[in-house]
């Protein structure tokens, strides 16, 4: 075991937007396992969008990461030491309390095991972790779509929403996504198989779009992005539309300096319902979602994609990136073989 621990820390809060300054790389020793803890070993860190508000002190579902304090993040990590029953080294680990760091030492509830024969580890962060969940719960169990519902999915190439994509297209549904890019968009077509996929950046009339796309309205709308783009969808709600929030990386990338969606009447006319979610309410049914992602993975009817970046150093470039629609895929750091 080494001796040093790097963990990337919060210099100090956007004003408004994130930059490289914001984060500060230092150097400390490695924990020890205290009773009751186990110490693990860093091998993948997530790279999400919601941490972009826990860099921010304004009031949201979670506390903010303080100022000097380690950036907040998942892991998939290898046991190093343990004091628990049932961890022992060697033993591959997920752990969404872990942070940008080398070692972390975990409560064992902050921990769940992870079988590397089941799929590649770093799928414990992707389609069989939190974004695979949110997808599942946020679109199966929220929104409950219909065969031949149509289902508009923003940000539709993503970890998030190209799971979306596809278990829509499981469902029965003719699904339209909406990234940004043409690879992205030949993506969200060729391989996750949605019907159409518009680039909101090519596009000079985007409701226009979505109008000829989807000539019966929208009946679901999973939105990971807000802003412009959300309030394109919302005049074309189809009548008792359901609108799932899930993220708005739109708002992130900017302080909080954001359109839309400002159309609240579109929503009248509808009679939609909007829903805002967060996967951490569907925590005591994680193993099942698992379940069912793990079989249609096994059978080929989902697929994922994943955007590594090497290095915990080059983390916060990596997550401005994001921030940005960088990134093709799950975006993980790979920290350690």
């Amino acid at each position: 075991m080494t001796a040093v621990n790097r963990k990337i820390v919060l210099a100090s809060r956007p004003e408004p937007d994130a930059t490289l300054d914001n984060f500060r790389l230092e150097e400390g020793p490695v924990p020890t396992a205290a009773p009751g803890q186990v110490v693990a070993r860093n091998l993948y860190l997530s790279l999400d969008p919601y941490m972009r508000g826990r860099m921010s002190a304004a009031k949201s579902y979670s506390a903010p990461v303080e100022i000097g304090g380690t950036m907040i993040g998942g892991a998939v990590a290898r046991v190093e030491s343990s004091t628990v029953p049932g961890f022992a080294p060697g033993d591959i680990v997920e752990s969404m309390a872990f942070g940008w760091q080398d070692y972390a030492a975990l409560a064992p509830q902050d921990l769940r095991k992870v079988d590397p024969d089941l799929a590649p580890i770093s799928t414990a962060l992707g389609i069989l972790g939190m974004p695979g969940m949110t997808a599942y719960f946020g679109l199966l169990e929220t929104a409950r779509p219909k065969a031949g519902d149509t289902v508009v999915v923003s940000a539709a190439s993503g970890a998030v929403g190209g799971t979306v994509s596809q278990l829509a297209r499981i469902a029965g549904c003719r699904v339209v996504g909406i990234a940004g890019g043409a690879d992205k968009c030949r993506y969200v077509t060729e391989t996750l198989g949605a019907d159409v996929c518009l680039d909101y950046r090519a596009e000079e009339n985007l409701q226009a779009a979505l109008a000829e796309a989807c000539p019966n309205g929208i009946d679901v709308y999973f939105d990971n992005v807000g802003g412009e783009i959300t309030d394109a969808v919302f005049q074309n709600l189809a009548m008792r539309a359901r609108v799932i929030v899930c993220g708005t990386i739109s708002h992130y990338a900017h302080g909080g300096a954001y359109s839309g969606p400002s159309l609240l009447r579109p929503i009248l006319v509808s009679r939609a319902q909007v829903t805002g979610f967060l996967v951490f309410d569907w925590k005591h049914r994680y193993p099942e979602g698992a379940e069912r992602i793990a079989r249609w993975l096994k059978s080929g009817d989902l697929v994922y994609k994943e955007d590594v970046v090497d290095g915990l150093e080059n983390a916060p470039e990596a997550f401005l990136g994001l921030l940005t629609g960088k990134n093709f895929g799950k975006l993980v750091v790979k920290v350690a073989d």
